[in-house]
């Protein structure tokens, strides 16, 4: 009786998603699948800028210490627990949002811990269709402070998304 949001993803394939839809339908309640970074404050200020901005590269860092996030929780190196992806999809879905466009994966390197389904670390090489350079590091490794950070250069300076799209620096 509750609407709901989900995401990260909120399932594996559209079959999976089928009964979660037709049970809101049923009870007239909202099943809002999203990425909930998107909404961070600074994301949609950030796509206007870069609008009128030609981008010429984008460098991500999003560290987290796994320790802090999922105390205990074997799951998350589980095949379908996402490894490092569960932080790095809230900064494929903040870039998705402010960069216009298809974006391709190139190349990635993948560390994964012994004895586990999932990465604890990746390092991404993508591009856009007009080739722009995107490299996004993603740890699991973090000690001390967390790093949830997009820097964007354009034709007219640097753009920095920090603390997960919660501050924005021109």
């Amino acid at each position: 009786g509750k609407h709901v949001m989900l995401e990260k993803p909120p399932g594996a394939t559209v079959a999976e998603i089928t009964p979660l839809a037709a049970a809101a339908g049923a009870s007239q309640r909202t099943l809002f699948a999203t990425w909930h970074s998107r909404f961070a404050p600074a994301v949609e200020p950030a796509r206007q800028l870069l609008a009128g901005r030609k981008v010429t590269s984008v460098r991500i860092t999003w560290k987290e210490d796994v320790r802090v996030w999922h105390p205990g929780q074997a799951w998350i190196f589980e095949a379908g627990g996402l490894g490092v992806f569960d932080p790095g999809i809230n900064a494929l879905s903040i870039l998705t949002r402010i960069l216009p466009g298809t974006l391709l994966l190139r190349e990635a390197e993948l560390s994964y811990p012994a004895n586990c389904e999932t990465p604890i670390a990746a390092r991404l090489l993508l591009t856009d269709l007009r080739g722009t350079p995107i490299r996004a590091d993603f740890d699991f490794r973090q000690t001390g402070p967390q790093s949830w950070d997009i820097d964007v250069e354009t034709n007219d300076g640097r753009l920095s998304l920090a603390m997960g799209g919660s501050v924005m620096r021109i």
